[in-house]
């Protein structure tokens, strides 16, 4: 069985921190271990951080909203926004690792980071949303015990 939360957002860098405190709060109540909290925390830094600074060209108020699972055997978050139609894994330009740094542009690693440090990431257009589906494989020494059901 899994154990969600849903969360929703501002499209404002400074709902940052209380992204980062719902990963906490989730990973803490459902046995998730602080490396794969912390990978989780990067990702979905990246992507709020990209859909915020570039999917909203209108100058109003949008929601991001946000949804973990836990199952027995993974993590997955879901995140959407109804921003300008992206999809980060097939339009973002592929970091630069031959370039001598100092010639390298700054950024267009967090795509990378997302696709690296997550078992598997899907991108889906739908009813307008943004929709990322990323996810990681729980450890077995950290996967929740099935619940038993009563005798």
């Amino acid at each position: 069985m899994a154990a969600s939360m849903h969360c929703r957002y501002r499209n404002d860098l400074a709902e940052l921190n209380r992204l980062a405190a719902d990963i906490e709060l989730f990973a803490s109540e459902h046995g998730v271990d602080h490396a794969t909290a912390h990978s989780f925390n990067l990702c979905l830094d990246e992507v709020f951080t990209n859909s915020v600074s570039y999917a909203f060209g209108d100058g109003r108020h949008h929601e991001v909203r946000l949804e973990l699972r836990a199952t027995p055997k993974e993590i997955v978050a879901i995140i959407r926004d109804d921003g300008k139609a992206y999809d980060p894994l097939t339009q973002a330009p592929a970091p630069d690792f031959h370039s001598p740094i100092e010639d390298r542009r700054i950024g267009g690693l967090g795509v990378h980071f997302v696709k690296t440090l997550m078992a598997r990431v899907n991108y889906r257009r739908e009813n307008g949303w943004n929709i990322l589906e990323m996810a990681t494989t729980r450890p077995p020494s950290e996967a929740e015990p099935e619940p038993s059901l009563p005798d």
